[in-house]
């Protein structure tokens, strides 16, 4: 009897397809939820790049910017805890994590326990901020406000941008420029003190606010693959992203171009004169790009497309390690 409801399309991939057994806790909160061989190299690929800006400028302090990589890790996940909420309270009948809608359904996930993580989350991130308050004064307060309003706000407060389709232009910002930059800002400002911080701030060397897009646009391509693979549940969820809106092909013809401008940024900054050829490093791991992006252009079925996000993740790591170290070497 159809009771006026659409049925979400009948997708499992590995790792989030319905076992025999009730999932573990460890499974759920790990595997999951914390997500680590996704949400880890992203949160690290920008502070990475940041590191060898440091270096390069003669400010290499790791500690400081160690502790600023710990909180915006923090208010990443709070952000993955955010989207996994919003999406069990909206559409507790939509199987598109079934592993966690199955978990929410026999108690061993509750949404308290979620905004519970959240809020653990924030604090833990919050507890960051007197230190890198003190190094570097108004501007961190600034950037991290950025960063909590921009995780926070991809499916929840302020704005749900993911569900507007904006998510895009906003993940290059947040990973190509505020994070590589914000690292090489409280390094420069812990080396020097910072009696003007926004002086400090401006005062960075021209590549500061440059460098970073290739990592940026690697990590924007991590959530375009999971805009492709989940694009049948986000059409039921009225999200206007690009795999919904524009297409497979569009999404893939970007991705695409998002990993070859990372590919080739490396030859532009060497050619463009100023940093020497250790700059190339990255394109060490141009076989792994490659390898990636034609697995994303050629797979159809989502739970083949599901470990293509973690392989993306650890080609935005390896390629924003080997541009920390080519920046370093660089000087």
């Amino acid at each position: 009897m159809n009771d006026g409801r659409v049925k979400a399309p009948e997708v499992q991939v590995p790792g989030e397809g319905l076992a025999a057994e009730p999932p573990t806790h460890r499974r759920i909160w790990v595997d999951l939820l914390l997500y680590p061989t996704h949400t880890l190299p992203t949160a690290a690929a920008p502070v990475l790049v940041g590191l060898g800006l440091g270096a390069r400028a003669g400010d290499l302090a790791i500690a400081p910017a160690l502790v600023a990589f710990v909180g915006s890790w923090l208010v990443h996940l709070a952000g993955v805890f955010v989207d996994n909420h919003e999406l069990l309270r909206r559409h507790p009948g939509l199987e598109e994590h079934p592993e966690l809608t199955r978990a929410l359904r026999d108690g061993t996930l509750r949404l308290g326990l979620l905004r519970g993580a959240i809020a653990l989350c924030l604090l833990g991130a919050l507890a960051t901020a007197p230190s890198l308050a003190r190094l570097g004064g108004a501007p961190v307060l600034v950037l991290g406000a950025v960063g909590v309003a921009a995780s926070l706000g991809y499916h929840g407060w302020p704005v749900a941008y993911v569900r507007a389709g904006l998510a895009d232009p906003i993940f290059l910002f947040l990973f190509g420029i505020v994070g590589p930059a914000g690292t090489a800002y409280i390094q420069a400002a812990a080396r020097h003190g910072a009696p003007h911080p926004w002086a400090v701030l401006a005062g960075l060397p021209p590549e500061t606010w440059y460098a970073g897009l290739p990592c940026g646009a690697i990590v924007t391509a991590v959530m375009l693959v999971d805009d492709l693979r989940d694009r049948r549940f986000d059409r039921v969820k009225g999200w206007r992203t690009g795999a919904v809106r524009h297409g497979v092909d569009a999404v893939r013809d970007e991705i695409t171009a998002l990993v070859a401008l990372a590919c080739a940024a490396p030859v532009a900054f060497w050619l463009a004169g100023g940093m020497g050829p250790a700059v190339l490093l990255p394109l060490l791991v141009t076989p792994l790009a490659w390898s990636v992006v034609s697995a994303v252009r050629r797979l159809e079925d989502p739970r083949e497309l599901f470990p293509q996000s973690p392989r993306m993740a650890r080609l935005a790591f390896l390629h924003s390690a080997l541009l920390g170290l080519g920046l370093a070497l660089s000087r």
